[in-house]
């Protein structure tokens, strides 16, 4: 054999190796493992880098532990208990919701901030908060549920398997229930059992100037200055126990609570953060990332951009309209910027190609192995199913369906069925129509019918032009063309006016008739239902089953996968941690400066010096209360300034993994103390749900000392500042 070709096997062996290698362990400060195999996994590295706390202090089922001040706040974020009276800070935007709902037009809460000086003072709200009781590892019990079960007979016996386990610890009395978790694609089940609170009050809130500060230009960018924070109080009867809201209910007595520490940080420090990370795909396929790349992340942040656009042209114009779509704006662009992120780092870093690269190598192991050997084959084949309807399915879910007339109207097909059933009783009717009945008046509070008309122009359009003709449902956009020429935009804007006016949805009196006599002719007839259930109709009919059996068979294979991932390097594989999915985590990191490009550094905080840069008086997204502006220019920080710089810290950035559902997450010092709550990414490595980037992924956090200051300086809730007890 020539030097050369040697040369180059020697290389090829070596790439494959390091592959290997990197695919199985964690890079530095990756990582969402799991609380109760802490002790096992990594407790060492976490002391090596700066922890001082034991195994049990961590996590414990018999004693107070970390994971007892760590809650799910309300659907999908991550909360901490922050004294002994059960006082829950969260991120600004998990209680954005609940603080519009709170809010009028006279008493804007949003606008302006609230603090509650006195429990009198707080306000209901329709949020429900959940402990972790225990963890308990059922693969087996699950797995003998299922034994000798194809898959598609496995998908369809597992909730009931699910629930003979979870029936076992399920305690409705006191508000305890179990759910099961699928880690590492269905080779591992966990149980977590939680305790759920359902009277919870809003207790304070920094103005929306504050809370969203930077507004969409800074969204998942750094440097940030964002004071991304809110407070909530979870309540309990007097014996402890969860229970509905009422006058009589007193503050919880929590398990533990975390110390608020004002100490401040420095580069390097150590840094843990606890929470409910919502999704990652850390083992995605080379198929799966082309199909995102090309088609899913494209479409819809072309679809939200344009929801966006209609939105926005309204609520500036209106409190009134900007408290109303509030909520639904600020979901819909946090992940708009997102998913365009994502694609364009994916890119960057050529995920695509090392997934492929892995496979290869991958495929040359499962030679001969009856078990793994035609994996990428069946991969192949079931995303060349798929693929040719993806885009179709986009642009329902993000464009037909983003349109809240058309998401309406869509769900009427639920009352069509009952309407057109054979011997439907009248009971059955009447229950059909006190339920759209009652959606309906919560779709009129919420709708916004001059950026929702737009909306619907524009997606109809969109659905038209983008969308093979082939996979159109029959006759819809015929209809469509007395309005005119379907190329173009004029046409769509003039039969989307049409539908505003005819339909009976947004007419009470029509509705009224319509309720008091329910006909299905009359729903058929509806402009608005017939256009958005003949949409929905065609992909139900079509392609929903294709869809069905793409995910079960990529599920499936998935499965095969990472079994073989496992066994192919079994060391490894000991620390390898599942793809979050809003199970409770633990991630390690420190404190920690970056580089984003070349000649480009940045700094691990910014300061109240940074706001007023950014400050622009009257602007939407970088307008200040005066107060604030008053206090800043007087440096007046009391003891949440930082001396080192003469200045208040308001946000630093760590190395720790987190993602979306860790909003609102403790960032916990080595001593267990409270220091930040996270709350975003950094734009430079949005490519984290599927590749972890260990030299530019940060997460950056609201630093506490900039949570107190606004809750005491500018709120002046020094009861609040009392019952926290802050540590110097």
């Amino acid at each position: 054999m020539s030097p050369k070709i040697k040369s180059k096997k020697m290389k090829k062996l070596f790439l494959s190796l390091f592959l290997i290698v990197s695919m199985l362990t964690t890079k530095a400060d990756e990582g969402m493992w799991l609380p109760m195999l802490l002790g096992k996994q990594v407790y060492n590295d976490m002391v090596k880098r700066g922890l001082k706390l034991t195994k049990e202090q961590l996590y414990s089922i018999n004693k107070s532990s970390l994971k007892d001040a760590i809650i799910i706040f309300g659907r999908g974020c991550t909360g901490e208990i922050v004294s002994d009276q059960g006082l829950i800070f969260t991120n600004h935007h998990c209680g954005y919701e609940a603080i519009a709902s709170a809010s009028s037009v006279q008493n804007n809460y949003l606008r302006d901030g609230f603090y509650a000086y006195n429990k009198d003072q707080e306000i209901k709200s329709e949020l429900t908060v959940q402990f972790l009781d225990k963890i308990v590892d059922v693969t087996a019990e699950v797995e003998a549920g299922l034994k000798g079960l194809s898959w598609n007979d496995r998908v369809k016996k597992i909730t009931e398997v699910y629930k003979s386990i979870t029936d076992k610890v399920a305690d409705k009395e006191n508000g305890i229930a179990g759910r099961i978790y699928s880690m590492f694609k269905d080779n591992q089940y966990i149980m977590y059992v939680y305790k759920t609170y359902k009277d919870v009050r809003l207790v304070g809130t920094p103005p929306e100037s504050i809370g969203k500060f930077g507004g969409d230009t800074d969204n998942w960018e750094w440097p940030r200055h964002t004071g991304d924070f809110s407070i909530f109080r979870v309540y309990a009867s007097k014996d402890g126990k969860p229970t509905e809201y009422s006058k009589e209910n007193v503050p919880l007595k929590p398990k533990h609570f975390l110390p608020v520490s004002i100490k401040g940080i420095k580069d390097g420090d150590y840094a843990m953060i606890y929470g409910y990370p919502g999704g990652t795909n850390r083992y995605e396929t080379s198929y799966g990332v082309k199909l995102k790349n090309e088609v899913e992340n494209p479409a819809l942040v072309a679809l939200r951009d344009m929801r966006l656009k209609y939105m926005h042209e309204q609520m500036i114009k209106d409190p009134a309209v900007k408290l109303k779509l509030a909520s639904d704006y600020a979901g819909i662009a946090n992940y708009w910027k997102f998913f365009d992120g994502e694609t364009k780092q994916l890119i960057k870093f050529n995920t695509y190609g090392q997934k492929q690269q892995f496979e290869k190598d991958f495929s040359v192991w499962a030679k001969g192995k009856s078990e793994y050997e035609n994996i990428f084959t069946d991969y192949e084949k079931n995303y060349a199913s798929w693929t040719p309807y993806s885009k179709h399915r986009q642009y329902l879910r993000e464009g037909i369906l983003g349109s809240p007339l058309c998401s309406f109207a869509s769900s009427l097909i639920t009352l069509e069925q009952v309407l057109t059933k054979q011997g439907a009783t009248p009971e059955e009717i009447k229950k059909a129509i006190d339920a759209a009945d009652a959606a309906r008046k919560s779709f009129i509070k919420n709708e916004d019918i001059p950026s929702d008309k737009n909306i619907l122009a524009a997606v109809a359009k969109s659905f038209y032009s983008d969308i093979e003709k082939s996979q159109h449902p029959k006759g819809t956009f015929e209809k469509l063309s007395v309005y005119g020429d379907l190329q173009e935009e004029f046409t769509y804007k003039k039969w989307a006016t049409d539908v505003f006016a005819k339909t009976m949805i947004l007419n009470c009196e029509a509705w009224h008739d319509f309720v008091m006599k329910p006909t299905v002719s009359a729903l058929q007839d509806d402009p608005a239902f017939e256009f958005a259930s003949s949409i929905l109709k065609n992909y139900n009919a079509n392609y929903a089953s294709i869809y069905t059996a793409f995910v079960n068979k990529n599920n499936e294979l998935g499965r095969s996968y990472l079994k073989g991932i496992m066994e192919r390097n079994p060391v490894a594989a000991s620390k390898m941690y599942p793809d979050a999915n809003f199970s409770m985590r633990v991630s390690f990191g420190n404190v920690k400066s970056y580089k984003p490009k070349d000649a480009l550094f940045c700094d691990y905080v910014t300061t109240a010096k940074g706001i007023m840069e950014k400050y622009v008086p009257g602007d939407y997204e970088f307008d200040l209360p005066s107060k604030e502006v008053e206090l800043i220019k007087k440096k007046d920080f009391g003891q949440y300034i930082d001396k080192s710089r003469n200045d208040l810290v308001v946000a630093f950035i760590t190395t720790n993994d987190i993602t979306g559902g860790n909003s609102g997450s403790p960032v916990i010092d080595g001593n267990g103390n409270l220091i930040g709550l996270a709350f975003d990414g950094n734009y430079e490595a949005l490519s984290h749900k599927i590749a972890f980037d260990k030299d530019l992924n940060r997460t950056i956090c609201v630093d506490v000392r900039y949570v107190l200051w606004c809750i005491d300086k500018l709120g002046g809730a020094k009861n609040l500042i009392d019952e926290i007890k802050p540590i110097k």
